[in-house]
């Protein structure tokens, strides 16, 4: 039994040797030669002369340094200040501003008999949308009519009365009563002209109603205003009537849009009406649309413990729509200026710390750990362990934390 055990334990020791021998070549056979610890293996490197955050005069484990072929997978840039703005941001969605959003109704009821607008089109203010044939239509009409022929009766009448009062034939009073009759009759006109003109028609269709004594039921109904036409509930031979939902159309003029955001309760304080806001959504990755906040509400979703923020996006060229989900960032402070190193020159360690890779002969590279804070535009703002004007890796510091690795076993 003893026999077996030390055989077992001599195999595993080989199976290792063999593992670690493979793993050597490999790695010889990608990137040159493996890394060495600076210093060599026994012993550690001395940190680099350039002045560094807490720097110490104990050797170091941290460093590396790489051969000609293995600096080619590490770029090396200067630490430069940069500024970074003081942002908050948040998620939303877009959804259509519905101040500027209106519901078309028919003035009186009627039965849809055309309909000239679907979901999607671009209407102007004016233009036509349905028809009815409206019974209300039907009899302002009809008392038009009557009240053009009662004018026209009183007028021939009047110039009658006036031929026999110049000869004396009828007295003042019948003169008077004629004339009153007449201006009776053009006020009834003109109040069932004001009338028919309420459905929408013009004086010259008025005109050619009593000249042809006929009717015209159809009632038109146009867009209250330019915009798009987000929703249809309209069909031939369909009754309406005033206010009734749902509305015929909706029509929405969507050169501005809003963006519905829940801010967390503690970072409602930052914000405030007229606050300018940068939006980006998915459909338009690499464009940023521009807009301000324009209501906050008052009170706090019980729930959530969340603020609404209602924000109004310029949309001109019509490119968003309702529903869809946004990214906001406002602008809540004055920037500040920070040493700033490349995003791929900062690495997150196994227990969650960042490091990046210092160098001051751009071949030995130490690990420094450092204290984040802001992105923007492809760097990531640091608050400790490195200096402007210091030497870091802005490329490849993945590859000197996996040399380091594989150099310390």
């Amino acid at each position: 039994m003893r026999n077996a055990r030390r055989t077992i334990t001599i195999g595993a020791a080989a199976t290792v040797a063999v593992l670690s021998f493979a793993g050597g070549i490999y790695f010889a056979a990608n990137y040159g030669s493996a890394p060495k610890l600076a210093g060599g293996i026994a012993k550690a490197a001395e940190p680099p002369d350039a002045p560094t955050a807490g720097r110490s005069d104990k050797p170091s484990t941290d460093s590396v340094e790489l051969s000609e072929t293995q600096l080619k997978f590490v770029k090396v840039a200067t630490v430069e200040e940069r500024e970074f703005p003081i942002e908050k941001g948040s998620v939303g969605s877009i959804d259509f501003n519905e101040e500027l959003l209106t519901q078309v109704f028919t003035p009186y009821q009627g039965r849809i008999i055309g309909l000239f607008a679907k979901v999607g089109d671009e209407v102007q203010k004016g233009q036509l949308l349905f028809t009815i044939d409206s019974p209300d239509l039907l009899q302002a009409c009809s008392t038009l009519i009557s009240a053009a022929g009662v004018l026209q009766l009183t007028n021939k009448n009047l110039a009658r009365l006036k031929t026999l009062y110049d000869t004396r034939a009828i007295s003042q009073k019948d003169l008077e009563q004629a004339i009153s009759d007449q201006q009776t009759a053009e006020g009834a006109l003109r109040a069932a002209r004001d009338a028919v003109r309420i459905f929408g028609k013009t004086d010259a269709e008025m005109d050619r109603m009593i000249s042809d004594r006929k009717v015209d039921p159809t009632l038109v109904v146009p867009s209250p205003i330019a915009g798009r036409i987000t929703s249809r509930n309209a069909a031939p031979g369909l009754l309406v009537q005033p206010g009734n939902p749902p509305a015929p159309y909706t029509v929405a003029d969507i050169s501005t849009m809003w963006m519905l955001a829940n801010v967390a309760e503690s970072d409602s304080p930052a914000f405030s009406v007229g606050q300018e806001v940068k939006v980006s959504v998915m459909a338009f990755p690499n464009r940023t649309f521009e807009g301000h906040i324009s209501t906050i509400a008052s009170w706090v979703d019980p729930t959530t413990r969340r603020v609404l923020v209602r924000s109004e996006i310029a949309d001109p060229t019509h490119e968003l729509r309702s529903g869809m989900f946004a990214n906001f960032v406002i602008r809540t402070g004055a920037p500040v200026r920070s040493p700033a190193i490349p995003l791929d020159g900062v690495v997150r360690e196994g227990d969650g710390t960042m490091t990046a890779w210092v160098t001051a002969d751009r071949r030995r590279f130490t690990k420094r750990t450092i204290k984040t804070g802001l992105q923007r535009e492809g760097y990531m703002q640091i608050l400790e362990g490195v200096q402007a004007g210091e030497l870091v890796a802005s490329e490849g510091a993945l590859f000197l934390s996996n040399a380091l690795a594989i150099a310390s076993r």
